[in-house]
């Protein structure tokens, strides 16, 4: 069987890549359902040392649960240490009869911290109905979630560095002003000509 090579974009596309050399990442992981959460834990360090991180560049913070990841999250990504962070947890409907809020505002929390830091935040939190579920996702039957995070937040690094360069080099540029600021700048030269005299 052949399989066709998908099209060449008509843009060219700015990406991050799966190279963590050079970077620093922290990873805040709950310690509810630790059962859970440490297999997570495992397969993201992994997931970091196999694309290029050292071990010295991999800080890991303990949380009680999964509440308290975004303000530990944004803790760390205000110290501007880090590249990325990777946010690592378990939710399961059975435990808490306040399942939906806790997920909402851990969800937000998380997506709110990067986004107002500046800092990628990589969401390895499952939110499952059953342990079983939960099992699945944490090395069984459904990968790791917890190393798919941290792919996406070496990617998302590398994404961001790559966009910071690519800034930096359009500043760089000089961008002639257009006719009417051109006009404008003469007429403001004429006038001042005119009240001098």
């Amino acid at each position: 069987m052949k399989v066709e090579k998908p099209p060449a974009p008509a843009v060219a596309a700015i990406e991050g890549e799966l190279d963590a050399s050079g970077k620093c990442f922290a990873v805040v992981v709950s310690r509810f359902n630790a059962f859970i959460t440490e297999r997570l834990l495992l397969s993201a360090c992994d997931g970091l040392l196999r694309t290029g991180a050292k071990k010295k560049d991999i800080a890991v913070v303990r949380v009680p649960g999964a509440f308290e990841i975004p303000s530990a999250a944004r803790t760390l990504a205000e110290t501007k240490k880090y590249d990325a962070i990777i946010c690592i947890g378990c939710l399961l409907r059975g435990d808490t009869a306040h399942y939906d809020v806790i997920v909402n505002e851990v969800t937000r929390g998380i997506g709110q911290s990067a986004q107002e830091t500046g800092v990628p935040h990589a969401f390895g939190v499952l939110t499952c109905d059953t342990l079983e579920e939960a099992i699945d996702r944490a090395g069984l039957k459904m990968g790791n979630k917890g190393f798919e995070a941290a792919l996406a937040a070496v990617e998302m690094a590398s994404l961001k560095t790559a966009v910071s360069t690519q800034q930096s080099v359009v500043r760089k540029k000089q961008v002639p002003p257009s006719r009417s600021a051109k006009r404008r700048n003469d007429n403001a030269k004429v006038e001042r000509a005119k009240k001098r005299k």
